[in-house]
């Protein structure tokens, strides 16, 4: 590059350079390092979420059975079946209400569970290429 000053031809200072790159590199992890925190952030969400859904389940399978119990029986007994056969029949469509929420949020806790690969596998291929830049130039 030519120096107006002087009309000599100078090139830029190595270590300005050098500076410049780890300058864009210590960017460049920091914006993945932030996906990463904003990934984590979504699956703490996700695991909020499913933990509700789970209490809700335990909720309204308690509260299902107690206070539906009785009037469900005493429906199944005036159609003829026998108390116990009428009391079978109702806990047991309760009980697999309560167990589809139950299986709803431990699914929901399994896929917020997993760690954010991408943002790894991505802060992981950055730090090779800062690795292989720095190879470089200390061989040269």
């Amino acid at each position: 590059m030519i120096d107006p000053r002087n009309d000599k031809n100078s090139d830029r200072d190595t270590g300005a350079m050098m500076a410049d790159v780890l300058s864009g590199v210590a960017r460049l992890v920091q914006g993945e390092l932030a996906l990463a925190r904003a990934e984590a952030t979504e699956r703490l969400n996700a695991v909020q979420r499913s933990v509700v859904q789970g209490a809700i389940a335990v909720v309204l399978g308690i509260t299902a059975i107690n206070a539906l119990a009785g009037a469900a029986v005493a429906l199944g007994v005036s159609l003829g079946l026998s108390p116990v056969w009428a009391s079978v029949l109702v806990g047991g469509a309760l009980l697999l209400l309560a167990l589809g929420f139950a299986q709803n949020a431990a699914r929901l806790l399994r896929d917020a569970s997993s760690l954010p690969r991408r943002s790894a596998a991505s802060v992981k291929r950055d730090m090779e290429t800062l690795q292989t830049m720095v190879r470089r130039d200390a061989t040269t």
